[in-house]
């Protein structure tokens, strides 16, 4: 068999895969029930139970297994499953999507509003998430667990009946982690090719179909926003599920944005980081210690006082594990300065590299009247789409840090974890400054520029990655 052929059994076979899941849309929609009644079970139980003692574990409590389901499996693998699948998750087994579209189907089907179109809420949605999050120790407590996950469902289900007809509207403009999942979802190998030529002259399935995330289908050129859910496979015999090269969409599709460097640089690799680092720092006690002393000799003592409720500041008593105000504000604090630190290096050495490059064809949008209208910091958008692959990894190094407790909970041994952490970062480091050599050959063919681009937001990288030294070695 010749490779041509077996290429064309390839694709034939890809695109099959999407006419199976547009033939099974009934099957797909009784999973997704099942998935959310899980979901459910998992996330009101717990908080109506006891909190665990020392003893309890995966295999008799409950809340164990609710814990190590949420942030020992689910969050941490669902996060790898983007970059691998697609955006498969948020289409066919998602419980906030399937609820929210459900809501929306029978809601009053109102017009999206203006405010909620505005391209800074994945980058807030997100940052504000991660940061209550580590203020209430959502990785711990289960009504943390129940604020923050369930708040987020509750509003999915909200946005859904108020907005739309039938459609995700949640999924496209508030959800939290969209704007993360939009951008590891261009890595992936597989997306839905739209023929134009097919298109203008359609030869079957001219019916109207549903895409829950509002997608322009007929303009679609990457996997970024779809769900994968197939939905619109062979849709005019012009949608076809296909394969590619996982780095086609950041070097020839993809320009970035303002928001979308800000969730990459500010939000993934500064505030992430922050909130994954600062329970095991140093730098955090003495902190804190040194601000408490300042209160004490300053006759300030209400900061010391850790009589928050639970839904502000960790609040559990009953366990000796309970947050002042003053751990509060550190945490912050923390936070903050990490985003500062990381992400402004990160975002330096991008700005360094796009001095060093000539302006060449720099990306930009079109007014209402077609004149291309370039940003100044066009180049710079274009360059950070080349660090989501190592802006990625560190979310989901910092996840799996949590399910490395649970496992050494239940006595598994994770002395293999750290050189395969390195591993992972080693890799993602390297596709990444290999997408920046990719990213600057745009603009110039010349080695030296391009080299000394790339050296630049290497350069850059290095307090994000110190940041991951400190976790895994030396703290």
């Amino acid at each position: 068999m010749s490779a041509v052929t077996r290429g064309l059994g390839f694709r034939a076979a890809v695109a099959r895969v999407g006419d199976f899941l547009r033939d099974h849309q009934q099957a797909i929609r009784t999973l997704q029930w099942v998935i959310v009644v899980f979901y459910l079970v998992l996330l009101i139980v717990p908080a109506l139970l006891p909190l665990p003692d020392r003893t309890a574990s995966v295999f008799n409590n409950l809340t164990i297994v609710a814990q190590f389901a949420f942030w020992g499996v689910w969050w941490p693998f669902v996060l790898i499953s983007i970059p691998l699948l697609g955006r498969a998750w948020c289409g066919l087994f998602c419980p906030e999507g399937t609820l929210t579209e459900w809501a929306s189907r029978h809601g009053r089907g109102g017009a999206i509003p203006r405010w909620m179109r505005w391209g800074g809420w994945p980058f807030v949605a997100f940052s504000l998430t991660t940061i209550y999050g580590q203020l209430v120790s959502v990785y711990q407590y289960p009504w943390a667990v129940a604020a923050v996950l369930g708040g987020s469902t509750v509003a999915a289900i909200v946005v859904g009946w108020l907005y739309g007809r039938d459609k995700r509207v949640w999924c496209k403009y508030l959800c939290p982690v969209n704007g993360v999942f939009n951008l590891l979802a261009k890595l992936a190998p597989w997306y839905y090719r739209v023929d134009a030529q097919a298109w203008r002259a359609p030869v079957r399935r001219t019916e109207t179909i549903n895409c829950a995330p509002l997608l322009p289908l007929r303009n679609m050129q990457g996997a970024a926003e779809c769900h994968m859910c197939g939905r619109c496979s062979d849709y005019r015999g012009a949608i076809t599920l296909s394969s590619r090269s996982p780095e086609a969409e950041i070097v020839h599709v993809a320009d970035g944005s303002g928001w979308q460097t800000m969730l990459i640089v500010f939000g993934l690799m500064g505030l992430a980081i922050g909130a994954f680092l600062w329970s095991a720092s140093p730098w955090y006690v003495t902190l804190k210690q040194t601000m408490a002393t300042w209160l004490v000799n300053h006759d300030v003592y209400w900061p010391l006082a850790d009589n928050a409720p639970w839904f502000l500041l960790t609040h559990y008593p009953q366990v000796n594990d309970s947050f002042s105000w003053l751990d509060g504000t550190v945490i912050l604090l923390f936070i903050f300065g990490a985003a500062v630190v990381v992400g402004g290096g990160v975002l330096m050495g991008l700005c360094l590299a796009d001095r060093l490059l000539p302006p060449g064809q720099q990306p930009g949008v079109r007014d209402a009247a077609g004149r291309l209208l370039r940003s100044r910091l066009a180049g710079v958008h274009k360059l950070a789409q080349g660090l989501i692959p190592v802006a990625g990894a560190g979310v989901f190094l910092g996840l799996t840090a949590t399910t490395l407790t649970l496992l050494q909970h239940e006595g598994v041994p994770t002395w293999w974890a750290n050189p395969v952490r390195f591993a992972l970062l080693a890799l993602a480091l390297a596709w990444s400054l290999r997408f920046e050599w990719r990213l600057a050959g745009l603009r110039t063919l010349q080695p030296w520029p391009r080299l000394c681009a790339v050296m630049a937001v290497g350069l850059g990288l290095v307090p994000f990655v110190w940041a991951w030294v400190l976790f895994f070695i030396v703290w």
